[in-house]
């Protein structure tokens, strides 16, 4: 078959598994969340649970099947992860309940941008000193409540080529509250083959790219979580930033 015709065939069934996992399985997700308020099955609320099925499902639908490595820290900890495009944050979620640090435009974004609302994500507005601010104020606050929250330290995509320089200042929160920084490497393809093809191509928006990799060939998504970094470990939020990054882009090489 070829590449046309098969990624018509493939947009022929997922196209219909969407509208399903946005007009059936959202609403029910909404409506049992706020029913479930306060409830903790297995060490976890039940609310965070239905919002990590949700996402595992929508991972699916575009074709990924999830595999997870290492274990994610309970309780609180700040994950920092490598970006890639809109799909990490479903990815991360599909493992681990954690409130985002996201750009502020995501709000903006059909589906992933109202959902990301519900999933406790922090909005921020880039280049605003002030916003960031606010962040790191409702970053510590929630890491000293017992709750996690996850970054992307590169502060943007970079193409799938490369992971950049880490942020330093978005660590603060995790020194101040003293909770655990936990890497987090997230490869798309066997051993990160496809990196490229799932970040947004060059001129490339949120739908272009929500549209085209509905129509991709299913592959691995694997969500790495690495050797955590304790409180006192590292010293300064610039040497925790640094370690990190090193962890990160160590497996992604392997």
């Amino acid at each position: 078959m070829n590449a046309p015709l098969a990624r018509s065939f493939r947009y022929l069934y997922r196209v219909p598994m969407l509208a399903w996992h946005l007009l059936v399985d959202l609403p029910v997700v909404l409506l049992l969340m706020p029913l479930s308020h306060g409830r903790v099955i297995d060490g976890e609320r039940v609310d965070h649970r239905l919002v990590r099925a949700w996402s595992a499902g929508l991972m699916r639908v575009f074709g990924f099947r999830m595999q997870r490595f290492g274990t994610p820290l309970p309780g609180a900890a700040m994950f920092v992860a490598n970006h890639v495009s809109w799909i990490d944050i479903e990815a991360l979620h599909s493992q681990r309940m954690m409130g985002f640090v996201a750009k502020r435009e995501i709000q903006g974004w059909p589906v992933v941008g109202w959902m990301a609302g519900r999933a406790e994500t922090i909005f921020h507005a880039r280049g605003s000193t002030e916003s960031l601010g606010g962040v790191l104020h409702e970053m510590l606050g929630r890491l000293r409540n017992g709750r996690s929250v996850g970054v992307f330290p590169e502060g943007g995509t970079r193409g799938g080529r490369e992971i950049g320089p880490f942020h330093a200042r978005i660590f603060l929160a995790s020194v101040e509250a003293g909770v655990p920084v936990q890497p987090v490497a997230l490869r798309y393809g066997a051993g990160g083959s496809a990196q490229t093809v799932v970040a947004f191509a060059r001129g490339e928006g949120f739908l272009g790219n929500f549209v085209r990799l509905l129509g991709e060939p299913a592959r691995v998504a694997e969500v790495h979580f690495l050797e955590p970094i304790a409180p006192g470990e590292a010293e300064g939020r610039r040497r925790i930033a640094e370690l990190a990054r090193e962890r990160i882009i160590a497996a992604m090489a392997r």
